[in-house]
């Protein structure tokens, strides 16, 4: 029997009718003794004192039930929204290889026409989660270990190979997004050092992107 169904028995027991079998305050009840005398005694339970015997029944029988807290609340909302941005970031990794040159590339940035276009590697620290607390992926080891309790135990040490491997290989694409911004600038470097680094930094992010959609598939989640 579940808690609410304790509580109703209860409710019930302690109702007008549920109490009507209980003799009231001013009931009395006569007896004869043995040597023909008769003395009548008030019963002095009343109502009152059943329904606080009832309550104590009550206290007693659920004391070991516990309402779901504010912070486990709390918690499953946070635990949804780890999920979301899993998949959302998951789809962003996609799309961001799916459009590399684009989005690595930018046209424009100042007045000197000779200049053109030039690659950078912004968009790939970006898309991994590293420029803002607003990005889907912005620490999404920390958000994938919080969510292992979902995982089936016998899949438990995939999931953390998988986790362990996005981690190191999304903090690989960004360090090396990152250098390639110096290619230019360091001794001997030029166009085609930023060219290196960025084409490096992608077959990190697809690493990433592969392991992240493994995490997700042993979380069962689906990607639509």
């Amino acid at each position: 029997m579940n808690k609410f169904s304790i509580i109703s028995l209860l409710l019930l027991a302690c109702s007008e009718e549920g109490l009507a079998f209980a003799p009231s305050a001013a009931s009395t009840i006569s007896t004869t003794s043995p040597s023909g005398t008769t003395s009548t005694q008030i019963n002095v339970e009343s109502r009152r004192e059943v329904l606080k015997n009832s309550a104590a029944i009550f206290v007693s029988t659920t004391a070991g039930y516990s309402l779901p807290s504010i912070a486990h609340a709390a918690e499953s909302q946070q635990d949804k929204l780890d999920k979301e941005n899993l998949v959302k970031g998951y789809k962003r990794l996609q799309y961001l290889l799916d459009n590399w040159e684009k989005e690595t590339t930018i046209c424009g940035r100042t007045d000197n026409p000779y200049i053109g276009c030039e690659r950078t590697p912004e968009k790939v620290m970006v898309y991994l989660g590293f420029k803002s607390m607003n990005d889907p992926l912005f620490r999404a080891d920390k958000a994938m270990f919080r969510l292992q309790k979902y995982v089936d135990s016998d899949l438990e040490i995939d999931y953390i190979e998988a986790v362990e491997l996005f981690s190191e290989k999304a903090e690989e694409a960004s360090n090396t997004a990152f250098i390639s911004s110096w290619g230019e600038a360091n001794p001997g470097g030029g166009k085609d050092r930023v060219e290196m680094f960025i084409e490096r930094s992608k077959k990190q992010v697809e690493t990433a992107k592969d392991s992240l959609g493994t995490a997700i598939k042993l979380l069962g989640l689906e990607i639509k």
